[in-house]
């Protein structure tokens, strides 16, 4: 049998079948909401099978005893950590030396009574073992859990139990454990002494990373082969308060209503603790530490200390006057010990949230406006109101509503959306002359409805006075479009009716003048003072200027106001109709065979007046001349339309006029003679007009069409012998020789000989030095033979016959011939520089010639006047002025 014992357990050991563990459980019960600590008193009786009245009782706790009669009970009143509860009871027997111990657990459950309420009730089980040191006998163990404090300062290794195998003293046994913790991750963290059976621990332990394990251990001999069953060990990692309270969130948001009764919830704030929950190590509490700001209360919150709801706990919450609060919120383990349990705080943001309970009020009691009259769409006042609600927002968005004093509807009030003023608009123009103010009482509200208890206040209505300004209104026809009714063609100067116009303003001292705007026609006048409209002229409803009968003007009605207004009306005028007009005869030419029955002209009339005066018409033929009647005939069909037919059996072809006679219906009738051309012509068997016919029709006999044909041929041939005579002009002109070069053929170019200067630059030069000198002796002693004809000669003229100024009929060749002999031939003709000679100098010249320079003695002071010239005669005036040398 394999066994263990602890360090402090003797080697006796007696039957465990001889122990018999009696208990009963007492439960203290507490509601849990309310109860802050629970106690318990137990009641444990131990009887051995001896019945043995010596045995005497131990526990490994101080807080529990056993009396003489085995019952155990709290020795004190005391604080239960955790929902578990474990201790060691041990009896023994000073007689016998006989010793048993027993462990028992206390577990702690939750119930509901009938009440609704909670309790605690701890419920025991336990495990328990005998020792006697005369007799071993085999069995199994009941190894009861190991309990390990967390972070143990050691000495490590430090030993925790010893296993023992009854056939140790037979043979070699070898010891090993299993498990996690042992060979399995973490590994070592136990370890087992294979020859002594010695079990240690390692290392300090931690609850957090893992909180029990469980081993096995194993009894071998030398061979390895297994001498006892394996013995399972649960080791429980006792929980020591080395965690902190951790906040899920820094910094907590909520929201509560303003005006919230006390008990309102507002916001949870949790915590956890990495201890053990069912002791006192991971059990939190909550508490406020601190509420900025102190107002109304410096205890407006209070939170529930286990679950951490915030709830108020006093009344007064007003965001007008605190709008946030913010609360330090402390956690504390065991159980909210702050003398032994470890805290951490956060912070608790609560936002105080809006609600309508301030009504909107107007800052003054009285408003006024003023608008112009037939304005619309302005606004004439703004309304200010005071709301101490969140801006922006339903509780403090004003609606505005006018309650009297505008039953027609003249004005609204819109809300401006950013200052929240109600701006007074004209939607409806307001007249002068029916009201000069208006008296509004406006209500204002929220768009929200008020908080429940909260009324509206004296201060959200108000007046609003509303001047309306007179201004100068057009004057206006009361009756536009004005319809009268007479007969066409009333004679000029008639009077049709008075078009007058209304000044609506009443109280204002104005004339109104009359002038025409529009009339098409130019058949109306209007008096400018009263309105008075005659006729200009004969009114006549067959014109285009009448639709439909009617014949429309517009006058114009301004008055002498300041700015001067002015205002339009339509005259309509129904021309009745009379009978003006007599019937014209549809068509007016007409075709016709030359033989009668083959066929017939439909006839009909048109007038241009309208019913009665038109039809049904008369149709008749007239008896001058007799030849209309003799050959013609008209039957009426019906009051409209009648026949024109041949009487006579064969008619030659040709055009006649064919009179008729038509009258309408009208009172008095009238009657017009028409005439109509009818193309008599030969028709085929179809009763159409053949091509001969049509032409024969048209009037032109056999003679006439054979004249026109001849004089056609006669035409043509004049226009052929004008060409051949043309082309043979032609052939003789260019067979004559040219008397000048073709180049210099004045018929082919044109000379400009009227531009006498170069522009500014030649203005620069003395021009007076090319002129010709004053003295003609020059000219008079000229070197005969040798003349300037670019001159016009001075002496006397010889006479030359007068050249002919009207063309000769002949040849223009020629005539141009002669008249250029004559032009050179006549040396009073110009232009005289048609033959220049360049190569005479002259003589007596003021500057002299170039020999004459060169010939010259006379020094320097010959040539200082080209010094004058400018620099190109400088240069000849230093080439020449050099003395002999030059």
């Amino acid at each position: 049998m394999l066994w263990f014992m602890t360090h402090s357990l003797t080697k006796t050991s007696v039957k465990i079948k001889c122990l018999k563990l009696v208990f009963d459980c007492f439960p203290y019960q507490a509601n849990l909401t309310h109860f802050s600590h629970l106690f318990l008193s137990v009641l444990v009786k131990f009887n051995n099978c001896a019945g043995n009245k010596g045995v005497r009782y131990e526990t490994n706790s101080l807080d529990f005893k056993v009396r003489a009669d085995g019952t155990l009970y709290a020795a004190h009143h005391l604080q239960v950590p955790s929902k578990q509860l474990i201790l060691m009871v041990t009896a023994w027997d000073p007689q016998t030396l006989g010793r048993w111990e027993a462990m028992v657990r206390f577990l702690v459950a939750e119930k509901s009574q009938h009440n609704g309420h909670k309790v605690r009730v701890f419920q025991s089980s336990f495990s328990y073992f005998s020792a006697n040191g005369l007799r071993r006998q085999k069995r199994d163990w009941v190894i009861p859990p190991i309990n390990v404090p967390e972070n143990s300062r050691g000495p490590f290794p430090q030993q925790l139990v010893r296993i023992r195998s009854d056939k140790d003293k037979e043979i070699h046994i070898r010891y090993s454990i299993t498990g996690v913790g042992a060979d399995q991750p973490p590994m070592e963290v136990f370890n087992i002494d294979p020859v002594s059976g010695r079990m240690y621990v390692t290392r300090p332990m931690d609850r957090e990373e893992r909180a029990s394990y469980h081993l096995r251990a194993h009894a071998v001999d030398m061979n390895g082969n297994k001498v006892e069953n394996p013995i399972d060990l649960y080791i429980y990692v006792i929980d020591m308060n080395d965690n902190r309270p951790e906040f899920i969130n820094q910094v907590y948001n909520g929201s509560v209503d303003e005006g919230s009764k006390p008990g309102t919830y507002v916001m949870t704030v949790t915590a956890n603790d990495a201890d053990d929950g069912t002791t006192a190590n991971g059990m939190v509490r909550y508490r406020i530490v601190t509420q900025t700001p102190q107002s109304p209360s410096q205890n407006m919150f209070t939170i529930n200390s286990e679950t951490g709801d915030i709830v108020t706990v006093a009344a007064g919450l007003d965001r007008e006057k605190v709008q946030q609060y913010i609360v330090i919120v402390q956690a504390t383990d065991m159980e909210g010990n702050l003398n032994y349990g470890l805290s951490n705080t956060a912070t608790a943001i609560i936002t105080v949230t809006d609600v309508n309970d301030n009504p909107p009020e107007f800052t003054t009691s009285t408003y006024s406006g003023e608008v112009p009259e037939n304005r619309v769409e302005v606004v004439v006042a703004n309304l200010t109101v005071m709301d101490r609600d969140q801006p922006h927002s339903p509780n403090w968005n004003a609606i505005y509503r006018i309650i009297s004093g505008d039953p027609s509807g003249h004005f609204t009030i819109r809300t401006d959306p950013i200052t929240n003023e109600g701006m007074v608009t004209v939607v409806k123009a307001v007249d002068y002359e029916m009201n000069r103010a208006f008296m509004l009482t406006v209500m204002v509200s929220n768009q929200a409805p008020l908080a429940s208890g909260i009324q509206m206040s004296f201060q959200s209505t108000a007046g609003v006075t509303i001047s309306v300004t007179d201004v100068n209104e057009a004057p206006y026809f009361p009756t536009n479009h004005k319809l009268i009714r007479l007969e066409e063609g009333v004679p000029t100067g008639t009077i049709l009716t008075t078009f007058s116009a209304v000044d609506p303003d009443r109280f204002m001292q104005q004339a109104v003048r009359y002038s025409k705007l529009s009339d098409p026609a130019n058949w109306l006048n209007i008096n400018a003072t009263n309105g008075q409209i005659t006729t200009a002229a004969v009114l006549d409803r067959e014109s285009d200027y009448i639709k439909n009968n009617v014949y429309e003007a517009t006058f114009l009605a301004a008055d002498n106001g300041i700015p001067p207004a002015s205002g339009t009306g339509t005259l309509q005028i129904y021309l009745i109709d009379i009978n003006d007009n007599a019937p014209e005869l549809l068509p007016k030419e007409a075709q016709i065979c030359e033989k009668p029955n083959l066929n017939v002209i439909n006839i009909t009339a048109a007038d241009a007046d309208i019913d009665p005066n038109v039809g049904p018409f008369v149709f008749e033929l007239p008896s001058v001349p007799s030849a209309v009647r003799k050959n013609w005939t008209i039957t009426r069909l019906n009051g409209d339309y009648a026949q024109l037919s041949l009487r006579i059996m064969y008619l030659e072809a040709g055009v006649y006029d064919v009179p008729i006679i038509v009258t309408d219906s009208g009172n008095p009738p009238l009657y017009n003679t028409s005439v109509i051309k009818v193309k008599v012509c030969p028709c085929d068997e179809n009763g159409d007009c053949t091509t001969i016919g049509a032409v024969a029709a048209a009037g032109l006999g056999t003679g006439a069409i054979i004249a026109i044909l001849i004089c056609i041929i006669i035409l043509l041939t004049m226009v052929l012998l004008f060409v051949v005579w043309m082309k043979r002009r032609e052939k003789e002109r260019h067979t004559k020789q040219l008397l000048i070069d073709p180049e210099d053929d004045v018929r082919d170019n044109i000379l400009k000989y009227d531009e006498e200067g170069g522009g500014e630059e030649d203005q620069d030069y003395d021009l007076s030095q090319l002129q010709q000198p004053e003295t003609m002796d020059h000219v008079l002693n000229k070197t005969p033979g040798v003349r300037r004809v670019d001159e016009r000669p001075i002496g006397a003229e010889p006479q030359y016959p007068i050249r002919p100024v009207i063309p000769h009929p002949g040849d223009i060749g020629d005539f141009i011939n002669e008249g250029l002999r004559a032009a050179d031939n006549d040396p009073t003709a110009p232009p005289y520089d048609s033959l220049l000679v360049f190569d005479y100098e002259g003589s007596g010249s003021t500057a002299g010639s170039v020999s004459s320079l060169n010939s010259s003695s006379s020094g320097d002071q010959d040539y200082d006047y080209l010094n004058d010239w400018g620099p190109r005669f400088k240069k000849l005036a230093d080439m020449y002025g050099g003395g002999e040398e030059d």
